[in-house]
């Protein structure tokens, strides 16, 4: 006789002496602690490009402190990404896909242990190489969606997901409702919900996932603005989007939206970032949002996330870079 288990049960593992809770095809350690989120939140931002040149190295802030990034590792020698998904558990920080030149696309995901200078490392493939992809991750998964595939220049709706612990290939999770890429995203322990991109023009759509199962997207509400390319982060209540180009004619943007992300419906402004961004990158932990770099620009800002207001100045990053990679920080909405 055989039975389904239910997704969430949760066992005691007399092996590892450890509580263990089910995925739907994997049993998963609960974590009984929390990372000080406050007092050392790292954040991380990852290769990109400037002109002649693309950027392997990988620059690090603590989040709750204001001041210039440093420098704290490099990619993969020769696979240095430009318009990657990035996702993080509360140890790894992850990279999919990208480009490291103005055609190919990349299949690559890349993996690092947040807590130790050391530089990236292979983890596996994506079912599908694309550049301008969006991550969304909690402690578990990290999903990858839409993008945008070299030389055929065809944009995709395919979503991907690996199971952060465990190397190997992705698998696929299901579709967007449409094919899009630069398309930002955040997420809560449970939701992960993608804002804006290309498609092929820009878009003022969100749609959300349930991270833990597999499946197609859903409406979620429209954003404030319609914009090419938006990037996400936020707490595990409140997202966040820094908006970049705004097209047709293609207009830099400075606008910041939020929204409840338990909640589907319309996004609300926020605020005004620092400065006009085109192609930069954000992350956050449980307070704090932070936008970082841009075309010919090495700008850090932030904003409070629980207080609608105008971003202020954070520091700079190592080195101007643009097409970065989507931050990484083992702080994020999507731990708790």
């Amino acid at each position: 006789m055989s039975f389904e288990i239910p997704l969430g049960a949760i066992r005691f593992n007399s092996d590892s002496q450890k509580l263990e809770y089910w995925i739907g095809d994997v049993w998963m350690q609960i974590h009984t602690f929390s990372p000080n989120l406050d007092g050392g939140a790292r954040g991380l931002f990852t290769s990109g490009y400037n002109h002649p040149a693309y950027q392997d190295r990988v620059d690090m802030i603590t989040i709750p402190t204001t001041g210039n990034a440093t420098d704290f590792a490099d990619m993969i020698s020769g696979i240095a990404p430009y318009g990657a998904a990035g996702g993080a558990s509360r140890t790894r920080g992850m990279i999919a896909g990208g480009a490291i030149d103005g055609n190919g696309s990349l299949d690559v995901i890349q993996y690092i242990t947040i807590a130790q200078q050391a530089d990236f490392v292979d983890f596996g493939d994506l079912t599908k190489g694309r550049r301008g992809n969006g991550g969304m991750s909690n402690q578990t998964r990290f999903v990858i969606a839409g993008g945008y595939n070299d030389p055929d220049g065809a944009r995709t709706n395919v979503i991907d997901f690996v199971t952060i612990a465990s190397t190997g290939n992705a698998v696929d999770f299901g579709d967007t409702s449409q094919t899009v890429n630069n398309t930002g995203g955040t997420q809560s322990p449970t939701r992960g919900v993608l804002s804006n991109g290309g498609s092929p023009t820009g878009i003022n759509t969100m749609e959300f996932i349930t991270i833990a199962s597999t499946g197609n997207t859903q409406d979620f509400g429209d954003s404030s603005r319609t914009s090419a390319e938006s990037f996400g982060c936020g707490n595990s209540t409140r997202g966040i989007f820094f908006h970049g180009v705004f097209p047709s004619p293609e207009v830099k943007q400075n606008v910041i939206d939020f929204i409840t992300i338990a909640s589907g419906g319309n996004a609300t402004n926020f605020g005004d970032n620092t400065y006009i961004v085109q192609h930069g990158m954000a992350l956050s932990d449980s307070t704090r949002a932070v936008c970082a770099g841009g075309v010919t620009v090495n700008n850090i800002s932030y904003i409070n996330i629980t207080t609608a207001g105008d971003a202020v100045d954070f520091g700079d990053l190592t080195i101007a870079r643009w097409s970065g990679n989507g931050g990484i920080s083992n702080a994020h909405g999507g731990l708790g």
